[in-house]
């Protein structure tokens, strides 16, 4: 199985969480969409880079599309949760449009499908690395899935690249400060390198934390018939 991956140029994360997540025989090609690591200090700037994003994802694909994958997986997260349900919907169609017909993973529908799997999620609490433009859209998501948001927090990171660069202690931390009186602790932004510290804090808050790359590697597996265990990285790819 080829897993056709496309990811933001400033993006350290994702590669290397998805081959750590790989069962023998699948393989992950990453196709980088090319954007400048601009400074993010407010909803205007966060714009300028969503834009960025938009105006190079196509080409990222095409080129993606030469080896004959099995699936595409969007290794970015913003743009999925954009106009919540509906715009989900929307960029899902066209994404496969542009794959002609080859199946499309992407991390906002990944993770509704995470929880579901879990069952008897209502109440949640998100974590992402995004300016407040950026979190209104997630939480529209979720609400449109019936989820109540109970917590959010947004770490407002200072560019894409940097995005990465969070500490494992301040995930930690922003982890612990959303995970009161909810029923689950999700994550967004594919940037932020929470996969490990996903399935140490499901250990020690006894509720399911996911992560966006967990949940859309996890999706892309089973949506794919391969239903192959991993561990090391939470109950959703170790049961699920």
């Amino acid at each position: 199985m080829k897993f056709a991956v496309v990811a933001p140029s400033t993006n350290t994360s994702v590669q290397p969480e998805y081959d750590d997540m790989r069962p023998h025989g699948v393989t992950n090609h990453f196709s980088r969409i090319s954007i400048p690591d601009t400074k993010v200090t407010d909803d205007d700037s966060f714009m300028v880079m969503l834009q960025s994003i938009r105006d190079a994802t196509f080409d990222a694909v095409d080129v993606s599309m030469s080896m004959e994958p099995g699936c595409l997986i969007m290794g970015m997260s913003a743009e999925t949760f954009w106009d919540g349900a509906e715009g989900a919907e929307r960029l899902h169609k066209r994404m496969l449009e542009r794959t002609g017909g080859i199946p499309v993973i992407m991390g906002s529908t990944a993770l509704d499908a995470a929880i579901k799997s879990y069952g008897g999620i209502r109440k949640i609490g998100i974590v992402t690395p995004y300016m407040p433009v950026g979190d209104a859209n997630v939480r529209k998501f979720f609400e449109d899935q019936g989820f109540e948001v109970v917590n959010l927090v947004g770490l407002q990171s200072p560019s894409p690249m940097m995005i990465a660069h969070e500490t494992k202690q301040t995930l930690k931390r922003a982890a612990i400060e959303v995970s009161e009186g909810v029923d689950a602790v999700i994550q967004c932004g594919t940037n932020l390198a929470f996969a490990e510290v996903a399935a140490i804090a499901e250990f020690w808050l006894e509720k399911p934390v996911i992560a966006i790359n967990t949940a859309t590697y996890w999706h892309a597996l089973r949506s794919m018939g391969i239903s192959d265990k991993v561990y090391g990285y939470g109950r959703l790819l170790a049961e699920f």
